[in-house]
């Protein structure tokens, strides 16, 4: 059977129903290749499964997004992705990282935090993922940029937008809770990290904005170790992640160091699941157990 094809019955075997007229709470994981969990192998994941009770939406791979991303069908459930259709590296578009590096795809923090927000609240519910490798804030997610340089922010907003509406179509109510953000390591070099605060914090207030989620919570995150713990610049992204946490309403740093990694600018397979596991925590831990039902 050829590859594609079998791609396409693996992901409408596992396709979710969302015909219950019922809420869930919506989570959005976004960031760079940390959030797409680059490394990441496939064998490398437990099976679970409350995965069956989490409606899984995604699209993540290389910048700018385009149909070589890794794209899912539609609502499925919870489940590691597959590599897409990446151009080659180096093949006349620059950062093309070949959206996982191995070929049978990956997964990322997404994984552990819906299992462990499931385990802990017993309630089906949502995420939506959309990240792409190797962004930064001023390069990639420039909410006034309506060029290249803010082609992810609009790929967020359009693919969160039309996962509701094919939710809403099916009789389901997404209500958005929080946004599980994993990205800072781009911005770390002497031209971006001095605004990167300034950045982040502009964007979120115009997703709260954008999504009509005033009250979503925030939690920030990035790979402390990113440059195998000698890029200079990356202290002051994470000081500028806690800042942002302390002034920004409803927002947290989720520490992620600790942990082992599989290069100098990826974590391994285990570590995106504690990386997830973490983040999740820290929602339980501002919010309490979740009201919708």
């Amino acid at each position: 059977m050829h590859r594609s094809v079998f791609i396409f019955f693996l992901y409408s075997a596992f396709t979710v129903s969302l015909s219950a007229a019922e809420t869930r709470d919506l989570i959005i994981v976004a960031g760079q290749s940390n959030a797409v969990g680059a490394d990441t192998f496939v064998k490398d994941l437990p099976t679970d499964p409350a995965d069956k009770e989490i409606a899984f939406w995604w699209r993540c791979g290389d910048p700018p997004p385009d149909d070589h991303d890794s794209i899912g069908m539609g609502w499925t459930t919870l489940q590691a992705q597959s590599k897409g259709n990446p151009l080659a590296k180096n093949g006349g578009v620059p950062r093309q990282y070949g959206n996982f590096k191995n070929p049978e795809g990956g997964f990322g923090p997404e994984m552990g935090f819906a299992r462990t927000l499931y385990a802990a609240e017993k309630k089906p519910l949502a995420i939506i993922k959309v990240a792409f490798n190797g962004t930064g804030m001023a390069k990639d997610w420039d909410h006034k940029n309506p060029g290249v340089g803010g082609a992810c922010y609009r790929a967020l907003i359009e693919e969160t937008k039309k996962a509701i509406g094919k939710a809403t179509e099916k009789g389901m109510t997404l209500r958005i809770r929080a946004m599980v953000w994993v990205q800072g390591e781009s911005d770390a070099n002497a031209k971006d990290a001095p605004d990167y605060e300034k950045n982040l914090g502009e964007m979120i207030k115009t997703l709260r904005r954008e999504w009509k989620a005033t009250d979503m919570i925030v939690l920030v995150g990035v790979n402390t170790n990113f440059g195998g713990g000698k890029n200079s610049f990356m202290p002051k992204i994470i000081e500028q992640q806690k800042s942002l946490a302390m002034h920004l309403p409803r927002c947290a740093y989720v520490d992620t160091s600790g942990l082992t990694y599989a290069n100098a600018a990826h974590f391994d397979s285990k570590s995106v699941l504690t990386v997830g596991t973490r983040f999740a925590e820290a929602l339980l831990k501002i919010s309490g157990p979740s009201t919708s039902h």
